[in-house]
């Protein structure tokens, strides 16, 4: 990372920089915390890399193109023979795991004057900073679902998967590519912690957003009797985990600013709730 940063510097300063020799680079930690997530990556933007292939009184534009690592075997390119850059979509390459696709496009960073890295400590200005450095590789959580979805669809990654990233410059009037930059290193998003047989989720989202899957896969791993149960598990689980989102700890959960600790067992919960009933019923009968 420091090496990248010098590189760069050297670029600004004495315009030695060849888009070719560098790659997309993850986000610096101090700017980016928490990163990767479950189903996002926080890239730096291309500051300074292209300068020496813009051409005055021309437009241009750049595509970020992002595939699985398990793909980078087969065919990993991004221009057909006209040098135009290929519209592959999340959909068309199943996520990347069959070759890469176009995740996002964005103007060029301005290399002359670029935002102020101090200006990070100022809360009015964080947001509007970290936007111009940064850019988050599936953070849209929505377009999959829409089919009038305007530009390129950016879904969540697969959680503990390792992809690599190219960034592209299109000249936007020719719609052919001028320059590019290597693939990245490789780069993998987070997993979920398992921890005494219960799914730590670092999120409410990511909680969320795994409950369908053990929904779906209980289908073809359990036999019919266990199913109520593993149900009633994943409902209690995305309850607490919703707890966790409003509350800062309640019966042994933390929220997504903490570490999180094991979920309560769904045993405990039926346990508890038999319990409730029993009393229900002696009451009654009291009577």
């Amino acid at each position: 990372m420091q090496g990248h940063w010098v590189l760069l510097a050297l670029c600004w300063l004495e315009q030695l920089c060849v888009a070719q020799n560098l790659s997309p680079q993850i986000a610096n930690p101090k700017l980016a915390t928490n990163n990767p997530t479950l189903t996002t990556i926080a890239l730096e933007k291309p500051f300074c890399v292209f300068d020496d292939s813009l051409s005055p009184g021309s437009s241009y534009v750049v595509y970020l193109y992002a595939m699985a690592d398990s793909a980078s075997t087969g065919s990993s390119a991004v221009t057909d023979n006209s040098s135009k850059p290929l519209n592959t979509t999340f959909q068309d390459t199943n996520g990347g795991q069959l070759g890469p696709y176009r995740a996002a496009l964005f103007n060029v960073p301005n290399c002359e004057s670029p935002p102020l890295l101090a200006d990070v400590i100022n809360v009015k200005k964080v947001s509007d900073v970290l936007k111009q450095y940064l850019f988050r590789v599936g953070d849209d959580v929505t377009c999959l679902y829409d089919p009038n979805f305007p530009g390129a669809c950016n879904p969540p990654l697969a959680e503990d998967t390792t992809y690599r990233f190219k960034y592209l410059l299109v000249d936007v009037v020719a719609g052919v590519v001028k320059d590019q930059t290597l693939w990245s290193d490789p780069m993998k998003t987070r997993r979920a912690v398992i921890k005494s047989g219960f799914i730590c989720f670092k999120s409410h989202r990511a909680a969320a957003t795994s409950l369908q899957f053990y929904k779906d896969i209980s289908v073809l791993i359990f036999s019919p009797p266990p199913i109520p149960i593993l149900g009633l598990y994943c409902a209690e689980t995305a309850r607490q985990a919703n707890h966790c989102k409003l509350r800062h700890k309640r019966n042994g959960c933390y929220d997504e600013t903490t570490n999180p600790l094991p979920l309560e067992p769904a045993s405990v919960v039926m346990d508890r709730k038999s319990e409730v009933g029993d009393q229900a019923a002696s009451s009654q009968v009291s009577l």
